[in-house]
């Protein structure tokens, strides 16, 4: 007599997806991401296994909580957006209170997951992480500044600073080289979606800065930024930080991204500023991939 495995009723099963969604897991994964690569680069050696583990689960957790309590607050302007109206919220699959309660699960269990089994000084972190992300960023500067990407990038720019104080209890210089190479991505990421959803931003009274000071203002910045951005990322090899491996990656991958925003500055179109926008994403993963990668196959600059 064969063995019947039950499966969870489909009702079910969406129900969870639903939630899942909530918690902006593609957003989410590259947080997780860049705070596996802060825990990995703060020691010389393997992190030990409850510490990488609890930390990466707690950091995880009250991210989502942080993009629960965005769709919560952002759901009038989710409706309006392409790009979101197809967010549980928006279409009526979940209630304001499900949403909360989702958060303060998420968002509690992760700190206390954090607390009792990472150090008190990463939960207090990740709790002024959250409070930036999704109240002063959310509430407070999105709805009411075009520099609203700029400053909020705080939040963002935090993961690997969260996984180094993970494991070493520490927020030395390296960890807040690799926010400042965050915060820098941060500004031309976003205002290249911005540029192509520029009519969605402006129909939802967003003060986005191509809805505010035109495409043209915005181009330029992008272009200003992605420079900046550019020197950040040599910050690891000046500081004696990364090797060869690193240096060259952070210069090929810098320099596709240059062109990218030179063109869009000189010969913009909405086509040029998505493949910007997904190339943002992909330059992030693989710069901090080499980062990691430099870590344990060290060759060092000499001058």
């Amino acid at each position: 007599m064969g063995m019947t495995i039950s499966t969870p009723p489909a009702s079910t099963r969406l129900r969870w997806q639903e939630f899942m969604a909530l918690t902006k897991p593609r957003v989410v994964s590259l947080i997780v991401f860049c705070a596996v690569i802060g825990m990995l680069l703060s020691t010389p050696g393997m992190v030990p296994w409850p510490v990488l583990l609890a930390g990466t689960v707690g950091i995880a957790a009250v991210a989502g909580a942080a993009a629960a309590i965005n769709c919560l607050v952002e759901q009038r302007i989710d409706a309006v957006m392409a790009r979101t109206k197809g967010r549980p919220l928006p279409k009526g699959q979940v209630s304001e209170r499900e949403v909360l309660q989702w958060a303060v699960l998420l968002g509690g269990g992760g700190m206390v997951l954090l607390w009792l089994w990472v150090n008190p000084l990463t939960m207090w972190l990740t709790l002024a992480t959250f409070v930036g992300y999704a109240i002063i960023y959310t509430l407070l500067l999105k709805p009411s500044t075009p520099q609203n990407i700029v400053i909020g990038g705080a939040s963002g720019a935090m993961p690997p600073v969260l996984g180094w104080a993970a494991v070493t209890g520490q927020v030395p210089a390296e960890a807040w080289v690799l926010f400042l190479i965050i915060f820098t991505w941060t500004p031309p990421h976003f205002w290249a979606l911005a540029l192509y959803r520029k009519d969605e931003y402006a129909k939802a009274g967003l003060p986005m800065l191509p809805v505010t000071h035109g495409p043209q203002f915005t181009r330029l910045h992008i272009l200003l930024y992605t420079v900046i951005l550019f020197a950040a990322t040599l910050l690891p090899v000046a500081i004696r930080m990364s090797g060869w491996i690193y240096l060259t990656s952070a210069v090929v991958l810098g320099a596709y991204f240059l062109w990218l925003a030179v063109r869009i500055h000189r010969h913009y179109s909405d086509a040029l500023s998505q493949h910007t926008f997904r190339y943002s994403i992909l330059y992030l993963s693989l710069l901090f991939a080499a980062l990691l990668l430099d870590h344990y196959w060290h060759w060092p600059v000499t001058v």
